[in-house]
């Protein structure tokens, strides 16, 4: 029992390690981890404590495995507090963004999407559902709504909502967004390659037209260890005045 509680401890902190290393950049983004082989040897560990340990990290979703070669840091997606699409996002970082569809079609609203886009009950949306990827890996799963008046054939959507709505002339003009820490579904942990109740963060974002109606509603569940928030803080005229 003993030497099984030691074993833990080490492949605990070989994890805690590691993932540090990954937190600080000295692993980065894309980064191949040191071979089993050779953290085995040259850390002096059991095979099955390196092992455990890059179990963790996979199961944190901080590293993926790749067939017949080593485990790679997982990229992050950097996200900033600006009214923009994925795609715009990603092209703006130099990341190629995709998607896998899951759903788009036409159904009477949610409640929950009812009170979002102020619309009757019995309106419909059109619902737009799927894997957002950058650089060909899973970071997010996506579920957007949107007023059936304002887009009444949600398979004309290919990459960009955003696009096909200012292709309708319905430009996004000011957003609210919110955001918590959840615990990935089933669902969502076969989507991004994560162990279920893994840490997800989850962003409720709501969208309007210049004239103040709501243009869409989409929440989105991006994998903890892939996405990182970005923003810029100031002080404001009255402190800089007090501490000038």
């Amino acid at each position: 029992m003993a030497g099984e509680a030691g074993q833990g401890a080490l492949y605990q902190r070989l994890a805690a390690a590691l993932s540090r290393a990954i937190a600080g950049g000295l692993l980065a983004d894309g980064a191949a981890l040191p071979s089993e082989r050779c953290l085995t040897e040259g850390l002096g560990l059991s095979r099955v404590t390196v092992r455990a340990a890059l179990d963790r990290l996979v199961e944190q979703g901080l590293v993926q495995r790749r067939q017949g070669a080593r485990s790679v840091v997982r990229s992050r997606v950097e996200k900033t507090p600006e009214l923009a699409s994925f795609s715009e996002e990603m092209r703006a970082r130099g990341r190629v963004p995709s998607s896998l569809w899951i759903e788009r079609s036409r159904a009477p609203a949610e409640l929950f999407e009812s009170m979002a886009l102020g619309l009757e009950p019995g309106a419909e949306v059109a619902r737009l559902s799927r894997v957002r990827l950058a650089d060909d890996v899973p970071v997010a799963v996506e579920v957007a709504a949107v007023p059936a008046t304002l887009l009444p054939d949600p398979e004309a959507v290919d990459a960009s909502l955003y696009a096909a709505l200012r292709a309708r002339g319905h430009v996004p003009h000011h957003g609210f967004q919110r955001v918590r820490a959840e615990l990935a579904s089933n669902d969502d942990a076969a989507r991004l390659g994560l162990v279920p109740g893994a840490p997800v963060l989850a962003f409720e974002r709501r969208a309007f037209l210049a004239d103040g109606r709501a243009l869409e509603v989409t929440r989105t569940r991006y994998s903890g260890a892939a996405y990182e928030f970005a923003t810029r803080l100031s002080l404001s005229d009255q402190h800089q005045k007090q501490t000038s």
